[in-house]
């Protein structure tokens, strides 16, 4: 068995002091720890009113990260020490932006302002800037739409940089494998991990049987079509023989190409659509984005 911080003993401790000591209802608490491996806090915060969070010593900068993440004026509810004994303290994150965890512990984090429904199609204001022309958020909404996102699935993005971030903030049960051939778009992606806090990316730089030896299985593929498509499908169809994919392309000419393209991979009938987004600007006109097919396909069906 794994060899826990923390097991399923010491969090019932945990809850039965906090329930002891605060007139918090712990009906809809969210449990998150942190010791775990690909667990996110800033958005599980950001979506849960009440998230028990379970971590290890260390963390120097989980405070300040969380602030810098807009969760300033959410409330921690904690103690000082490693076990649920003691007085209750409590303190605003905005307070605590200089300091780290001193011990492993349990401590309740309280943010009025959580969304209560899932989002899709982060503004690509909030996104980091760099080399990446991010896709136009509307857009983003349908392919993950399309992706069909649930807790614990496992995900590999191509060349999508702001779709891995979206993927991730999510599916915080799951996995993202995000592939980035381009040094500059990766570390554009870093930059956006390391502002939302994500945990559960891991990069790879190709799509190979050894680059992907070891990580977990991806349920569905995202990517954008390029000259080494074939190839990457046909190394994770041998990963996975019931491989989902979403492709993107501006090219009509690859879109037209993919109903014969999918039959020499035994790929059920794909459905291919066009989105186009179009927004009226301040002077009354017609700002259209460029307009790209979407082609979602199962292998295996």
């Amino acid at each position: 068995m794994e060899n826990k911080i923390f097991n399923n003993t010491s969090m019932i401790s945990w809850l039965q002091y906090f329930s002891d000591n605060t007139d918090l209802d712990l009906e809809h608490v969210k449990l998150l720890d942190i010791t775990r491996k690909n667990k996110n806090i800033i958005p599980t915060v950001e979506a849960h009113r009440c998230t028990l969070v379970f971590t290890e010593a260390g963390h120097p900068d989980i405070f300040y990260r969380m602030f810098n993440a807009g969760l300033g004026e959410c409330t921690v509810i904690y103690n000082e020490g490693s076990e649920p004994t003691g007085p209750i303290l409590q303190s605003k994150v905005c307070d605590m932006i200089d300091r780290g965890i001193n011990a492993s512990a349990g401590m309740m984090i309280l943010n009025p302002n959580a969304r209560s429904t899932v989002k899709f199609g982060m503004d690509n204001g909030v996104l980091a800037k760099g080399s990446v022309k991010y896709v136009g958020s509307e857009i983003r909404a349908i392919i993950l739409s399309k992706m069909a996102i649930e807790e614990g699935k496992n995900i590999c993005t191509i060349s999508s940089e702001s779709i891995a971030v979206e993927a991730a903030i999510l599916n915080g049960e799951g996995s993202i494998i995000a592939v980035e051939y381009n040094s500059n778009d990766r570390r554009v992606l870093e930059d956006n991990i390391e502002q939302f806090g994500i945990n559960n990316i891991t990069f790879i730089d190709h799509v190979d049987k050894e680059t992907m030896k070891g990580l977990p299985v991806p349920d569905v593929t995202m990517l954008v079509a390029s000259a080494s498509m074939e190839q990457e499908i046909k190394c994770l169809l041998k990963i996975n023989p019931k491989m989902e994919f979403v492709i993107y392309t501006l090219d009509f000419a690859v879109a037209a190409s993919m109903l014969d393209y999918c039959k020499t991979f035994c790929i059920s009938d794909p459905e291919i659509i066009q989105v186009t987004v179009s927004k009226v600007t301040s002077r009354h006109n017609y700002d259209t984005q460029p307009a790209p097919w979407i082609i979602t396909c199962k292998a295996g069906a």
